[in-house]
C-alpha cells in the first residue's frame, strides 16, 4: 500500500491519483498486459485510490479502511483467495536480448 500512497502523493487531481495508482498496482504485481480478469480487479481497486487521495487530501469522510475491506471481500468472494497472495507470487525474470 506504501507504493500505491507513494504514486498517488504528487497528484493533483482524483483521475490522476486514480490513474497513478492503478499503474503503480500493475508495475508492482508485474502485470505489463491488461486482461479481462486484470481489468476487473483494476476497476474494482479504484475506489480504494480513491479514499487514499482523498483521506491525503485531508477530506476526513474518506473511508480508506472501509474501501479496502470493500475491495478484499470483492477480491476474495470473486477470486476464492487473499488479494494479498498476488504479491507472494514470484515475478520470473525476463532475460534481456539484445538485436
Amino acid at each position: 500500500m506504501q507504493v500505491i500512497a507513494d504514486a498517488i502523493d504528487p497528484a493533483e487531481s482524483e483521475d490522476i491519483a486514480v490513474a497513478s495508482a492503478f499503474a503503480a498496482l500493475r508495475t508492482r504485481l508485474g502485470w505489463n498486459a491488461d486482461s479481462e480478469a486484470r481489468l476487473e480487479v483494476i476497476s474494482h481497486f479504484g475506489p480504494v485510490a480513491l479514499a487514499m487521495f482523498r483521506g491525503s487530501s485531508g477530506d476526513q469522510s474518506a473511508s480508506i479502511h472501509a474501501a479496502l475491506v470493500d475491495f478484499e471481500h470483492w477480491y476474495s468472494v470473486s477470486r476464492g483467495s487473499s488479494f494479498w497472495a498476488l504479491f507472494e507470487q514470484q515475478i520470473p525474470d525476463t532475460p534481456a536480448v539484445d538485436f
